[in-house]
């Protein structure tokens, strides 16, 4: 006995095999369709959020304090930098020398003279504070 494997939905075109069945039924009731053969243009609306930090100072000095400084933090600190340009946002990290990613070669202090965010290691400088 000779087995002929059937040939999946995407190989036929379909990304589901729902798609190819409601295909098939339309073609079935002669139905004219097109598949996939518009793209529409939408906006994902926007989120306001709000940010806590962890310390003001008298001087108006913003500081963030950060162990780990992961993906959702950086963008955070980004968009914050952006929509702010008048704040003096500065983060203390307990190792600005730990890498954003394991294969990054980006440090969390490199990341952060990137885009213009002063930054220091474990307290904070006097300099800051005067």
């Amino acid at each position: 006995m000779t087995y002929w494997p059937k040939r999946s939905a995407i190989a036929r075109g379909y990304r589901s095999g729902l798609e190819e069945k409601i295909a098939n039924q339309l073609e079935e009731m002669s139905v004219p369709f097109e598949y996939e053969g518009h793209t529409l243009r939408y906006i994902i609306p926007a989120r306001e959020a709000r940010y806590t930090p962890d310390f003001v100072l008298q001087n108006g000095l913003i500081v963030e304090t950060k162990g780990r400084f992961v993906t959702a933090d950086r963008k955070k600190h980004k968009l914050i930098k952006e929509q702010h340009p008048d704040l003096d946002l500065r983060i203390v990290f307990s190792n600005p020398n730990n890498r954003i990613g394991k294969k990054s070669k980006t440090t969390y202090g490199m990341w952060c003279e990137a885009h213009g965010i002063p930054y220091a290691a474990k307290e904070i400088p006097p300099e800051w504070i005067e």
